[in-house]
């Protein structure tokens, strides 16, 4: 299963590269209001595009680099999530999600619109009206499975019970058109109830993953919890195909310290993984560093620091 896949991976093997491989989930889905933030951190300033649709050609390019590079395989790469504009487009003629599989790598998309304002503490997802339609569209293109982000501030019991209700029907419409939803309930790690807003968290999701009907397995992207271990109980969650982690604004070397005390966590890094990439590297520099940004997070999340009960 860790080969580099030769664009043949059926549904059966990419969810047994996804529940037992060693390796990690690439996010390469910043969207609109964030892309202007992941150009600058790449080198390239405002000044660069005229209009969204150059702003989003900069941004495409930078992913096909990416995707383009040597460095990143299936070997340490399990998947990559996709914004919407990514999964429509192509790497060197190759629609992008047959241009992972074929280097082994399972194709996610993100498929929420944003968040609501903030109520309860919480931001709930933006309606998806589309979200059918574009359900069959991913999986037409050979998209394994899907990402959505609600944020959690405070420790707010009704707030917390609100995301992970929207979280889970959004999840259940995911897997009526057969594919596995990631359920991101991001808890702000910049949060002063953050410990509280994690075990609240934890015994939300816990009940909703009760409720789900035999044989249903959704994924979970959580924040790194305050507490290392913390959610060990999701991690072996019958119902729970696999637990990634988000970085959350940590910087890549304190990301990988923190998840490197979870056991059972892999991450689903987007800025940490991207963050000493420049436009103006050489190729040979680009994957130098992409390689060594691969290395690092791989390394955490498949050889634990401390292992907790």
């Amino acid at each position: 299963m860790q080969g580099q896949g030769k664009g043949t991976m059926n549904t059966a093997e990419m969810t047994a590269k996804i529940a037992q491989g060693n390796g990690f989930i690439a996010a390469l889905d910043q969207s609109g209001g964030s892309t202007p933030k992941a150009l600058k951190g790449y080198g390239v300033e405002e000044g660069a595009w005229s209009n969204d649709e150059e702003m989003f050609g900069l941004i495409h390019e930078m992913r096909c680099r990416i995707i383009r590079s040597p460095a990143f395989t299936g070997e340490k790469v399990l998947g990559a999530i996709l914004f919407e504009r990514t999964m429509d487009g192509s790497v060197d003629g190759k629609p992008v999600p047959q241009a992972l599989i074929d280097k082994g790598i399972v194709p996610f998309l993100k498929i929420d619109k944003g968040l609501e304002a903030e109520a309860d503490g919480v931001q709930l997802m933006k309606p998806m009206p589309e979200l059918d339609a574009l359900l069959s569209r991913a999986k037409a293109l050979g998209v394994y499975g899907t990402k959505e982000r609600s944020v959690i501030n405070l420790a707010n019991r009704d707030g917390i019970a609100a995301v992970v209700a929207q979280q889970f029907d959004v999840a259940k419409q995911v897997l009526a058109q057969g594919l596995m939803p990631i359920i991101e309930p991001e808890v702000n790690i910049k949060s002063t109830e953050r410990a509280g807003a994690d075990q609240i968290l934890l015994e939300e999701l816990t009940k909703a993953l009760d409720s789900l009907a035999s044989g249903q397995q959704v994924m979970l992207k959580l924040s790194i919890p305050q507490k290392a271990g913390l959610f060990n109980a999701l991690v072996d969650h019958p119902k729970v195909l696999r637990v990634v982690a988000l970085s959350g604004g940590f910087k890549r070397p304190e990301a990988c310290a923190e998840l490197a005390r979870n056991r059972g966590m892999i991450a689903s890094f987007s800025r940490a993984l991207l963050e000493d990439l420049r436009a103006q590297m050489s190729d040979a520099e680009f994957d130098r560093s992409l390689a060594a940004a691969i290395d690092e997070i791989y390394t955490a999340s498949t050889q634990k620091s401390l292992v907790t009960a």
